[in-house]
């Protein structure tokens, strides 16, 4: 059963996350699935945006803690996104944690709803925001960043915008979108795919600069003890042994 659903108007190719089972959270095969519907799209002529969306109350649970994906695939599929010669735009309509708050640094222009809700919870079952800060540490306020990476609360639409976390939010999140999908519609593919260039230099030197560092460190955490102790705890609905 596919976990990426696709369609396609005007040009605007969308990508549908569409894993209910566990909230869409990136496992192994929704990784891989995802990203050959990206690597399809920016190879066919006729699509001239990627849209990326998903089913449900929750765009990503972040990994996938009972499937993860390996750091290495998530990584590409990260550079997938911002190298793709065609803007990506997020549709959040819904509640984004961790590893899913990667997919939105990496996508050019992410709007939101503004009954979304976003957390980086990496720290609450021990481990950190590793692989996922290749997009979102060149892209975000760094003060904002450092109080949400530390502490794993919750932030509504209003504070991700505030810290670039997304792009712009509303109420109707499809009404935010109507004239930024009219205007990729509008423009050239080569203009496109040039200014998509110049805007995502300074990312992709982070991915040449620090990529396999975190992949190792990201690779470390999860399996050191207080991973698995958090991790149980998560998937047992209980408190870590930490909490104090």
């Amino acid at each position: 059963m596919s976990l990426v659903a696709r369609a396609r108007e005007r040009g605007v190719e969308t990508l549908t996350l569409d894993s209910p089972h566990n909230r869409n959270a990136l496992s192994a095969a929704l990784v891989t699935e995802l990203t050959d519907a990206l690597t399809d799209a920016g190879e066919d002529t006729g699509v001239r945006a990627v849209l990326l969306t998903h089913t449900g109350n929750t765009f990503s649970a972040g990994a996938d803690l009972r499937d993860p994906p390996d750091p290495d695939a998530l990584v590409a599929l990260l550079r997938r996104i911002v190298e793709l010669p065609k803007p990506v735009v997020a549709r959040v309509d819904g509640h984004v944690r961790a590893g899913g708050l990667g997919l939105l640094g990496a996508c050019d222009v992410a709007a939101a709803s503004t009954a979304s809700t976003f957390a980086f919870t990496e720290v609450r079952i021990g481990v950190a925001p590793a692989v996922i800060s290749l997009t979102l540490l060149p892209r975000t306020d760094p003060r904002a960043l450092a109080r949400h990476y530390l502490t794993g609360e919750r932030l509504d639409a209003a504070e991700a915008t505030r810290t670039g976390l997304v792009t712009a939010a509303g109420d109707d999140v499809d009404a935010v979108l109507e004239p930024v999908l009219d205007g990729v519609r509008r423009a050239s593919p080569q203009g496109l795919a040039e200014t998509k260039r110049l805007l995502t230099a300074r990312v992709l030197e982070a991915f040449d600069r620090d990529a396999a560092q975190l992949t190792a460190l990201s690779a470390r955490l999860f399996a050191s003890p207080q991973a698995r102790e958090g991790m149980t705890a998560f998937l047992e609905r209980r408190d870590p042994q930490w909490v104090v």
